[in-house]
């Protein structure tokens, strides 16, 4: 990696000579501006507005626009002899636990790397002692013409350094809320649980870019002379229409607890209760139960009865034919 600073973490006492390198990439797909009747490139230049003709790249300076329009010129002399610490230096002011650090205020990643052998030593001792206290270091640093906060934290085996924006230059976020009053039911409340859990955890490796590959999927099809793909048609979001939120959330965790029993490789699905019929499923129950009861009890009865009868037309036909038998006996007397 390509180092595009170089100077030293300020750690009290200690300095420590580092290289700064990205520790991002970006991978998107760029275009050129073309003239549509022939394909002809389209190009920017620099043309000088007074003089209405193209200049270099060793012909251009800086310059600040005063409210008047008028420009101050600003060489770099001018900027290297503002009195900034931090100008070739990453000045550690304090350390604070991770959870202090909005979110918002995260801008570009680094990674510090040590730079030489004797930066070695040094460096391993504040990898060291930030991963044993569990806190990030609050630093300022100058890079591009102006001075930047930044945070220091471990990443494996190397300090990594996020920018970080200025607290004045986060916006407040109370007009980006709801102007209206809402008020959310618990029912609600439980489904958007029960679509969290259903939807569970995922792998941030396994994620890619759908539409970076779908472009370059179809450019590969145009290079070499082969038919556009049609894309499959977008899901509706629903736009600006008024839906049924309960029905929507129900929907909605059906759709996962699918999509993960058919994604899952044996695995049990997540099983969630579903509030709005609990009251009914209840009910039925009992009906169901109670109508159990009477049917078993009737046919008890019933059989009770034709036991009964049984029982009784047994004995009057034992009664008789003894009677017979006694009768007999006597007339052979």
């Amino acid at each position: 990696m390509r180092s595009i600073w170089n100077g030293a973490i300020s750690f009290g006492l200690v300095s420590i000579p580092i290289k700064l390198v990205n520790a991002t990439e970006n991978h998107a797909i760029s275009f050129r501006q073309i003239h549509l009747e022939d394909g002809g490139r389209i190009r920017y230049r620099k043309v000088c507005e007074l003089e209405e003709k193209e200049v270099t790249a060793a012909e251009i300076g800086k310059g600040y626009e005063d409210a008047d329009g008028s420009i101050i010129p600003i060489t770099e002399d001018d900027l290297a002899s503002l009195p900034i610490p931090t100008a070739k230096t990453i000045e550690i002011v304090a350390f604070v636990p991770a959870d202090r650090i909005d979110p918002l205020q995260m801008d570009t990643a680094y990674y510090l790397s040590a730079n030489g052998v004797p930066a070695a030593k040094p460096y391993t001792l504040l990898r060291e002692a930030l991963k044993r206290s569990q806190k990030v270091a609050i630093a300022k640093f100058a890079l591009r013409g102006r001075e930047r906060l930044g945070m220091l934290r471990v990443v494996d085996d190397v300090i990594a350094m996020h920018g970080l924006l200025w607290p004045d230059e986060i916006r407040a976020p109370e007009e980006a809320a709801p102007d209206t009053h809402v008020t959310v039911r618990d029912a609600e409340l439980d489904l958007a649980d029960a679509l969290m859990d259903t939807l569970g955890e995922v792998d941030l490796a396994d994620l890619h870019d759908d539409y970076r590959e779908a472009v370059e999927n179809m450019l590969e099809a145009k290079a070499s002379g082969g038919e556009r793909t049609e894309a499959p048609a977008a899901a509706d979001g629903g736009g600006g229409r008024v839906i049924d939120l309960m029905a929507a959330l129900e929907g909605s965790v059906k759709a996962a607890k699918e999509a993960r029993a058919s994604g899952s490789s044996g695995g049990e699905a997540a099983e969630v209760t579903h509030l709005a019929g609990r009251t009914r499923k209840k009910t039925a129950a009992k009906k169901t139960t109670t109508s159990t009861k009477k049917t078993a009890a009737k046919k008890t009865t019933a059989n009770t009865k034709k036991k009964a009868t049984s029982a009784k037309g047994t004995s009057a036909k034992k009664t008789t034919a003894a009677k017979k038998t006694a009768s007999s006996k006597k007339a052979s007397a």
